[in-house]
């Protein structure tokens, strides 16, 4: 089913049924590449340079065919795989073939060029998902977990990106919105007929179904506060590693990060300035910093790498601060510690298999043997997803928003800012009707509550928002 929207041609290019191409892997050296194609006369199009046309004009949807891409005047570019997609199959909904060639950059360029000579356009970016959408194919939802998926950096913002991508976010905010649709419809219905119908009005203006109302609202509050969490796992924390010179940190860094990122050495100072890399961390990105050591330092370089480091903890979203527990704590250490967030840090007691029992609100490490770095880890996750809104651990809950009800959560500033409104609309529709408000006034903020709704899925949207939507995909997305 089309989307009933009207895009204005011809400045508008995304609304065109036009025959695209663009290629769909990355443009690099690999052993396959595809080069997709789509629109109105696509298999006719793609089979004017196919070395068997009639065979892929015949061929079923949802099938392959072998052969070659011939240029204009013969000659043979590349041996390909043609996967042939007709209406209403496919991820566009139209017509469209796509080629799998060999990945050599030059083949790529060179299939790329045929098809642009034979008459397809190069396709804009997110051109073929913004297809697949207005042809019903996906709702507004569904398209963003797209390029969620392509920049997910672990395996749990992964797996939330599939579970939009599947439709469950779609699902949640369909079935939310279905209840303020009935509860509009019954408002309604009392403000079109009168008693002499035999539909008497509702007592002091309430909703008919108010409950189901206060259940809405509850789902959306739910909703709302899920997009913290969900910000967390596809965009990633940053987690400082810091304390006095040779407390261990690179030690640690290293250990965090399973590879000899971070020099670690003896000589207080070595690490001049702050190193960084991205590490999973039961399931949440964290952009992970080792940070020189923390000290009145003797060199002008050095006191520029302290300098930073600083800069860096005043940023970071949390601070694992370490302490030579060979050594113990001494004044700066109590100094730099004071200077920290003590909801956002944890302490850490380093080489507690050479050291001392570590002292009460210390954690007990060993970055170099390993001991009390899964806990650490642990402790690590907790914070960051109690700073994301969830009160206890995706380890222990799996995945969804706090309380439990919703397998995913709301992902994109987009979704965040409609669910804000809706929730507002139907709270501020609460607060007229339990003030005794004709419903009059009352229906209006349903309205804006159902419409917010339809907007995230796209039932309700503009061309404008539509374009900087899809611009942002890839392209041959």
């Amino acid at each position: 089913m089309l989307r009933s929207i009207m895009l204005r041609p011809p400045d508008y290019s995304y609304g065109d049924s036009q025959p695209i191409v663009a290629i769909a892997t990355a443009l690099s050296e690999s052993a396959l590449a595809i080069v997709r194609t789509s629109g109105k006369g696509a298999i006719e199009l793609a089979a004017g340079v196919f070395s068997c046309p009639m065979e892929l004009k015949a061929a079923a949807g949802n099938t392959l065919t072998h052969g070659w891409i011939v240029d204009e005047k013969g000659a043979l570019v590349d041996e390909v795989l043609a996967a042939v997609f007709r209406p209403p199959n496919g991820f566009t909904g139209e017509d469209a073939v796509e080629f799998t060639c060999h990945g050599g950059i030059a083949v790529v360029r060179a299939v790329l060029r045929v098809l642009i000579q034979a008459g397809f356009r190069q396709a804009l970016p997110g051109e073929f998902s913004f297809r697949s959408f207005m042809n019903g194919k996906l709702d507004l939802t569904r398209a963003e977990s797209i390029m969620e998926l392509v920049a997910s950096k672990t395996d749990e913002a992964r797996s939330r990106a599939v579970e939009r991508l599947s439709g469950v976010l779609e699902r949640e905010i369909v079935a939310v919105k279905a209840m303020l649709v009935d509860a509009l419809s019954s408002t309604e219905l009392l403000l079109d007929y009168s008693e002499d119908d035999g539909i008497p009005d509702a007592p002091d203006g309430q909703f008919p179904e108010r409950e189901a109302i206060v259940e809405a609202q509850s789902l959306l509050a739910e909703l709302a506060a899920s997009y913290r969490l969900e910000r967390l796992f596809r965009e990633g924390a940053t987690v400082a590693v810091a304390g006095r010179p040779n407390a261990g940190k690179s030690s640690l860094f290293n250990r965090l990060v399973r590879e000899e990122r971070s020099i670690v050495s003896e000589t207080p100072g070595t690490t001049r300035d702050w190193i960084e890399a991205w590490v999973s961390i039961h399931g949440i990105p964290v952009r992970l910093v080792d940070t020189a050591g923390l000290r009145e330092a003797p060199e002008t370089v050095e006191r520029q790498g302290v300098e930073r480091s600083k800069a860096i903890l005043k940023d970071a979203d949390l601070t694992i601060y370490l302490v030579d527990g060979a050594i113990g704590e001494n004044a700066e250490d109590a100094e730099l510690v004071a200077s920290l967030k003590p909801e956002t840090t944890i302490r850490v007691w380093n080489k507690v298999d050479i050291a001392d029992i570590a002292p009460q609100g210390y954690h007990a490490a060993s970055a170099v043997t390993g001991q009390g770095i899964h806990e650490l880890g642990e402790k690590i996750s907790d914070i960051l997803e109690s700073l994301g809104g969830r009160p206890g651990s995706t380890r222990d809950s799996g995945t969804g928003s706090p309380g439990g009800s919703m397998r995913v959560g709301i992902a994109s500033a987009r979704q965040k800012d409609l669910v804000d409104r809706a929730l507002a609309a139907v709270t501020e529709a609460l607060r007229r009707a339990d003030d005794g408000l004709p419903l009059d006034l009352v229906a209006p903020e349903m309205r804006e509550a159902v419409d917010a709704l339809g907007e995230i899925t796209g039932e309700v949207t503009s061309e404008q928002i539509l374009h900087n939507m899809f611009g942002r995909f890839c392209v041959g997305k």
